[in-house]
């Protein structure tokens, strides 16, 4: 049995219990259909600690997505409520940039439809950062054909992270989100297929892959849109200020472009795909700092997102396994949620460890990553809900 705690959000005065509540040794304190009128009772479980059953809570939950299907007439926009999973509305996010950009002639306002789609990526962003970065550290290669949109959404929330940090103004951020999402929209099925290929890359594939940012810009150019910062980062981001990039070899690039290359490049880093596996997160981000010669952009990224990010797996000093789940204002020092006990067996218990602590320091990334293939992140975070209108 996995447990997951329950957040207060979940459990309200007045409604019954849609699952059975335990403690943290899996112990039965409240039974489905409970319920709670009184406060006092309320505050004392969840301060005692109160978690759900994984399977209990997923089921739960898919009963309530049914039920609001069938109240909003079958109609899955309608159907998402005032609050919504955070996890579920990020999972949504590469299906719905598939749709909006598979086939841009069709629809009839694509810059405002793709400039309110990076609206909806920022605000899921800013409803809780830690876990926006999560989902792009713990990547996997699953569904390799999604692999171009899935990268796409990833690099454009490590965007909003170092334009924030940078200070740019929002409509410049807008602009490389938005920049983020459609540099490679000429080649997101050649990236599903060398995502899932077990041979380096074809010389039509390379072609392909020289040719797609200017591609890119002529598509965006043709279905309107005019942004000329947008368009400029998206023909750049894979130019080096030294000449070696491509497909022009200038030198004069513009700083969105260098934010864009940046986060690209570590996300693909992160990202493990058939013919090799990713590198830790600690590792990619080494590598940017080594080649940027400590730059102001690398120096961004260790800034905001810490030496190991959120959803990295390391070793404590205590002998513990555990993910990062929260930054701290130390870039080395972040809050870790242990799935093992000091001696590497399985917990039930997920405890929190400040890094900070002598005894909790991280002492590395962890290399077995096999019990991590079925971890739930509300397991981490609880069942993190948000308010926000559906994606466009």
């Amino acid at each position: 049995m996995k447990l997951l705690r329950i957040p207060r959000s979940q459990v309200r005065l007045g409604l019954t219990l849609p699952w059975n509540v335990r403690d943290d040794a899996g112990t039965l304190l409240l039974s489905k259909g409970y319920l709670i009128v009184d406060q006092k009772q309320l505050d004392e479980l969840l301060e005692r600690g109160a978690f759900v059953d994984e399977v209990e809570a997923r089921a739960a939950a898919a009963e309530a997505a049914a039920a609001k299907l069938l109240i909003s007439g079958g109609d899955p926009a309608k159907s998402v409520g005032k609050e919504s999973s955070l996890f579920d509305l990020w999972d949504r996010t590469t299906e719905t940039l598939k749709a909006l950009l598979a086939h841009p002639a069709s629809e009839p306002d694509f810059p405002g439809r793709v400039q309110a789609f990076a609206q909806h990526l920022v605000e899921l962003f800013d409803s809780n950062p830690d876990i926006a970065i999560y989902r792009a550290v713990r990547q996997d290669n699953a569904q390799n054909f999604y692999y171009g949109y899935t990268h796409a959404v990833l690099t454009a929330v490590t965007c909003i992270l170092i334009s924030r940090h940078l200070g740019w103004t929002q409509a410049s951020t807008m602009s490389l989100v938005k920049a983020a999402l459609t540099m490679n929209m000429t080649i997101f099925e050649l990236q599903g297929q060398m995502a899932a290929q077990d041979h380096p890359p074809r010389d039509k594939q390379r072609a392909a892959l020289q040719a797609h940012p200017v591609q890119a810009r002529e598509l965006l150019e043709r279905n309107g849109v005019t942004d000329v910062a947008w368009l400029d980062a998206v023909s750049q981001h894979h130019e080096h200020s030294d000449g070696t990039g491509y497909p022009t070899g200038c030198t004069e690039i513009g700083d969105m472009a260098a934010v864009l290359r940046v986060a690209d490049v570590l996300m693909a880093k992160i990202a493990p795909r058939t013919l090799h596996q990713a590198i830790t997160p600690k590792d990619a981000i080494s590598q940017l700092y080594r080649d940027d010669k400590g730059g102001p952009l690398s120096a961004a990224v260790v800034k905001v997102l810490g030496v190991h990010p959120p959803g990295d797996f390391v070793k404590l000093a205590s002998g513990e396994l555990g993910i990062v789940l929260q930054r701290t204002a130390n870039p080395r020092a972040p809050i870790v949620a242990c799935i093992t006990d000091g001696s590497g067996h399985p917990v039930a218990h997920t405890a929190h460890r400040d890094t900070a602590q002598a005894e909790f320091a991280i002492l590395a990334s962890a290399s077995d990553k096999t019990m991590l293939k079925r971890l739930a992140p509300e397991r981490l975070y609880g069942f993190a809900t948000v308010s926000l209108a559906p994606a466009p």
